[in-house]
């Protein structure tokens, strides 16, 4: 949803972050992941362009795929360039991968991409998180600690 070049210190630089995952789910475990890039998607990740905000993660048997990322394409390529919504394969360890299969297979569960960047070696990396869907009643709670964490900040500021 949301692209932003920002650092995120020994990690290296955020690419494009999922900030709408916060807002619908409730987040209980993070993991990294590598992505199995094309080369021309790694330039277009490069140039900063990336949306996660409507993907998802799949576990298919033996391997985790990212589904419904958007890497745009490479415009100085041409011919040779990727599709920009194609399922990327995730690269995790068999451990991790059963793990995650374990979290999703009860009830509620489901794995949603949090943000993609590159970590300090240069490499893409993918922070998923597993996590449960929101109430909206817990979501209008959310809002209305956030606009009177707001209102806050700006009263003790005209009070000085």
């Amino acid at each position: 949803m949301a692209k932003k070049k920002a650092e995120l210190g020994e990690n290296g630089a955020l690419i494009a972050e999922n900030r709408r995952a916060r807002f619908d789910y409730a987040v209980e475990e993070t993991m990294e992941a590598g992505v199995q890039l094309q080369g021309t998607e790694v330039k277009s990740l490069r140039a900063g362009k990336a949306n996660i905000a409507e993907s998802y993660v799949d576990v298919d048997g033996n391997e985790a795929w990212l589904i419904n990322a958007n890497i745009p394409i490479y415009e100085p390529a041409a011919q040779f360039n990727h599709s920009p919504t194609r399922n990327r394969k995730l690269l995790l360890k068999r451990k991790q991968i059963n793990q995650l299969i374990g979290e999703t297979q009860r009830k509620g569960r489901t794995i949603v991409p949090l943000r993609i960047y590159f970590n300090k070696d240069g490499r893409v990396k993918l922070m998923i998180g597993v996590a449960t869907g929101k109430q909206a009643h817990d979501k209008r709670d959310v809002k209305k600690k956030r606009d009177w964490q707001r209102d806050k900040a700006r009263i003790l500021r005209e009070r000085g």
